[in-house]
């Protein structure tokens, strides 16, 4: 079974309003707890209960139940959302893809991590290819050398090695043909941990 970065949200809410509160929570107030509409909550809903995930009775409120041995078994997979491309040449707006990956026994706690598709050859010294995946701990406080995934001042993505300067930082490329980026500030996004390549 697959439930997607969303439907895990809500299933996580449900399980803590469940375990502080005793009694499931309403359509409000997951729809305030999120700040989405009640009918986005009722669609996460009708996706979880076609899952065999939760359980809902018509008509009355507070109703949801969790189907603990139908739940997604952590130890069954771990599924990751790939959230788009990065490119290791030129940077470039992200977009979000719909793939995952299963990186079961990789890592402890998913919500840290996630997976983004290498574009380009900028990183080719660090053996980082196009076509590949590089695992992303968002969480990771990055340190000079750190290849990260940093977003530019102008709102692009790159991933690159990050090196503090006196006037700013620098975003090295590990490519002998190509010049390292410089800027006054970048916003690192995760600290890539890992590669996945498939031949």
């Amino acid at each position: 079974m697959f439930l997607t970065k969303r439907q895990l949200q809500v299933l996580d809410f449900l399980r803590s309003f469940l375990e502080q509160f005793r009694v499931a929570p309403t359509l409000d107030e997951m729809a305030a707890h999120f700040k989405v509409s009640r009918i986005t909550i009722h669609e996460h809903l009708r996706s979880l209960e076609e899952k065999g995930v939760i359980r809902r009775t018509r008509n009355r409120a507070r109703s949801i139940e969790l189907l603990h041995e139908q739940a997604p078994d952590a130890a069954a997979g771990l599924l990751l959302p790939i959230l788009g491309l990065v490119r290791a040449g030129s940077p470039s707006q992200p977009f979000e893809d719909p793939e995952a990956f299963d990186l079961s026994g990789w890592i402890r706690d998913p919500s840290d991590y996630h997976l983004l598709r290498v574009t380009g050859e900028s990183m080719i010294q660090d053996h980082i290819a196009d076509g590949d995946l590089v695992l992303v701990d968002r969480r990771r406080a990055p340190s000079d050398g750190d290849i990260v995934v940093a977003a530019t001042p102008d709102g692009d993505v790159t991933l690159k090695r990050i090196y503090r300067e006196e006037d700013g930082v620098r975003l090295q490329p590990s490519h002998p043909d190509m010049q390292p980026l410089r800027y006054s500030s970048a916003e690192v996004r995760g600290v890539v941990v890992g590669l996945i390549r498939k031949f």
